[in-house]
């Protein structure tokens, strides 16, 4: 598992060098533009989990996110997340607000997270996709090429017993802008 997620890794930060032309942060027309860089990569953090997001602006206002995480206490378990938001600034260069949607795949020790079928069906792993929505708040330093999130990630899953709002709910993130 520790391999499927170093090999996502190295592919995602591969796949952003080749479009790391950084945008203009600039004061447009009475608003501050939302496109104050073109993509960032770094952690994602909660009680519970921990993992790596990266981050790619479309065009204008439109980024995706990918997300890789797993569970402090059972490492044998990863999650990869593919969202869409939609950025619109708050009124302070920098200051974005975001929301949006998307997909999740988790692959998940039956031992960990599923004791019943653990039971009657043996060790092994499950796959289950869900649905999940976000939510959040961001910050881009000026000086320096850090940015900061936090926000909130409902889902669903279609497949075992955390079809609810559970530990990946929410987050807070810092990443290397550029």
């Amino acid at each position: 598992m520790k391999k499927v997620v170093l090999l996502f890794s190295i592919f995602a930060v591969l796949a952003t060098q080749a479009h790391a032309q950084k945008k203009k942060s600039s004061y447009k027309g009475g608003s501050y533009g939302v496109e104050n860089y073109n993509t960032a990569l770094g952690i994602r953090l909660n009680p519970w989990l921990a993992g790596f997001t990266i981050k790619h602006f479309i065009a204008g206002p439109h980024a995706i996110e990918g997300l890789v995480s797993t569970n402090f206490s059972q490492r044998t378990n990863v999650t990869f997340t593919g969202l869409y938001e939609y950025h619109w600034n708050v009124g302070m260069q920098g200051l974005n607000m975001y929301g949006g949607g998307g997909v999740h795949v988790g692959i998940y020790d039956r031992f960990d997270y599923w004791r019943d079928k653990y039971d009657h069906k043996g060790n092994g792993n499950y796959v289950t996709p869900g649905l999940d929505g976000i939510i959040g708040i961001e910050y881009t330093f000026k000086k320096i090429p850090l940015n900061i999130s936090a926000d909130l990630k409902p889902y669903v899953q279609f497949v075992g017993p955390t079809n609810h709002l559970d530990q990946e709910i929410g987050g807070v993130s810092a990443r290397f802008a550029f």
